[in-house]
């Protein structure tokens, strides 16, 4: 009872067969009896657990001389939080040059399949970064209002090792954009999907994305936010004097020494893209002192869709005056921007209270 009181839950069996989880080493250092490791998923809190190595065939030790992982901590959800109250789904879309694009799919496992529901679309797709499985409390609000959380792991990111993230970069960009247009079309051809109540979500760089598939096909999304979003990458990669700008070439191309790599940004990038089109709602946020996208980014993105969309009230820009590309400091900061967002979210996709 000491023990579990302290968070330490000893002899408690991992349960490693979920078929979307994440693991990582904290700890293997020859000479430990054990090896520690995180573990998470879309629905299983963070864990850490021990697992005994040594001899094969001392104590409980498998022929490899692994025992059985030892559960050591878990993140608290408060609530009553039940982890089988929730499902994850692998899917995959066709992209136009017929790669298959991997989709994560994370539902409320009582949901009727009979009735269409709203998703919210996120993805990255820059930098060789992986959209691994990972556990979010706050992503739980949406869940419970019936919102399907789908992660488009679309080229550019490293899920499928180098060749995936080397068909999303440079001049190859826009498979990254088109790929998440077919997940979309993908998602919205699923008899269990409200296609009328498709959002977008993507920050940072997959801001940039979030605001090139608006250029590209407003009319599939009933909403999209771009949080710190690189919505101006190419006079951003005009300026070397910027503290980023040199060290990004390499993931985007050098305009400024290239007229092909000018040419090729310049056909992408969301502000010189913006178009008279019926754009649904957009929330661009944004930080004051943000330095790695500076706010006049989505601030003059802003300003040129409300010069093209018919209602340019629906397009809203909302800065942090003391945050940074993160946003505002401190865990209860961050809560209720997030709280904000969602709110904003569940409204365009009719799960508001």
């Amino acid at each position: 009872d000491a023990a579990a009181d302290a968070g330490l839950l000893a002899g408690t069996e991992a349960a490693f067969d979920e078929d979307l989880s994440s693991t990582g080493v904290l700890s293997a250092e020859y000479e430990n009896p054990v090896v520690r490791v995180s573990y998470t998923s879309f629905v299983t809190p963070p864990r850490v657990y021990d697992i005994p190595t040594g001899e094969p065939g001392a104590g409980a030790l498998d022929e490899f001389g692994v025992g059985e992982p030892v559960l050591r901590r878990e993140t608290t959800v408060l609530g009553g939080y039940r982890s089988e109250d929730y499902t994850v789904e692998r899917d995959w879309a066709v992209a136009e040059d017929g790669t298959r694009i991997p989709v994560s799919l994370v539902r409320r496992a009582d949901l009727d399949p009979a009735v269409p529901a709203p998703v919210l679309q996120y993805a990255y797709g820059s930098y060789e970064i992986s959209t691994d499985p990972a556990f979010s409390i706050s992503r739980l609000s949406l869940l419970d209002r019936g919102v399907v959380w789908a992660v488009a792991h679309v080229r550019g990111g490293g899920e499928l090792g180098r060749a995936w993230y080397e068909n999303g970069k440079k001049n190859t960009k826009t498979n990254t954009f088109t790929d998440f247009v077919a997940v979309t079309r993908h998602l919205a051809a699923r008899p269990d999907v409200d296609a009328r109540r498709i959002a977008l979500m993507g920050g940072s760089a997959g801001g940039l994305l979030a605001g090139a598939v608006l250029n590209l096909a407003p009319e599939l999304y009933c909403g999209g936010l771009a949080a710190v979003p690189f919505v101006d990458a190419l006079t951003s990669m005009l300026m070397p004097e910027l503290p980023l700008t040199a060290l990004e070439w390499e993931e985007w191309g050098n305009p400024v020494e290239s007229a092909e790599v000018y040419e090729y940004m310049r056909s992408y990038s969301p502000y010189e893209n913006v178009r008279d089109a019926d754009y649904p709602p957009i929330l661009a946020v944004t930080s004051l002192n943000d330095t790695r996208v500076l706010y006049v980014e989505p601030a003059k993105w802003v300003a040129e869709l409300r010069t093209r969309v018919a209602h340019p009230e629906t397009v809203l820009l909302r800065c942090e005056m003391a945050g940074g590309h993160g946003g505002a400091s401190g865990r209860y900061a961050q809560w209720k921007d997030t709280a904000w967002e969602y709110a904003w979210l569940a409204r365009q996709l009719g799960v508001a209270d």
